[in-house]
């Protein structure tokens, strides 16, 4: 369910940047990362995906951000704001893919830990 509400959220958004035609991202500003010297890890990661070309960057925005970051920085050309080609609808859904399935290992091993902590914790009190 939170797959389909965030492929909604994030389709209804990449649409309404094409109708703005506007951009109010500042993706301009993630490629100027190409020359980023500083010590945020996020920052570091990106840089080195940008130099790695398309895949790396797919896997880290779709990390570090959500679909629609994802495939309005990968679409071919700047400031074109005409909808999603095959190869974008593509982008779209694999990081549709890895960001919702890192969230959902990440929130099944820390319920799980969780889990595990209150089981042991309620033990040692008996």
């Amino acid at each position: 369910m939170m797959t389909l509400l965030s492929f909604l959220i994030c389709w209804a958004t990449l649409l309404f940047y094409d109708w703005a035609k506007k951009d109010w991202l500042g993706i301009e500003t993630i490629k100027a990362l190409k020359d980023y010297a500083g010590d945020s890890y996020f920052a570091r990661a990106l840089q080195w995906a940008v130099k790695k070309g398309d895949a790396a960057l797919l896997v880290i925005l779709s990390v570090w951000t959500d679909p629609f970051v994802t495939v309005a920085y990968l679409r071919q050309g700047a400031h074109q704001y005409n909808g999603l080609s095959a190869r974008d609808w593509r982008i779209f859904m694999l990081s549709l893919i890895i960001g919702n399935g890192l969230w959902s290992v990440t929130l099944f091993t820390g319920m799980s830990a969780a889990e595990y902590a209150w089981t042991a914790i309620t033990e040692a009190m008996q």
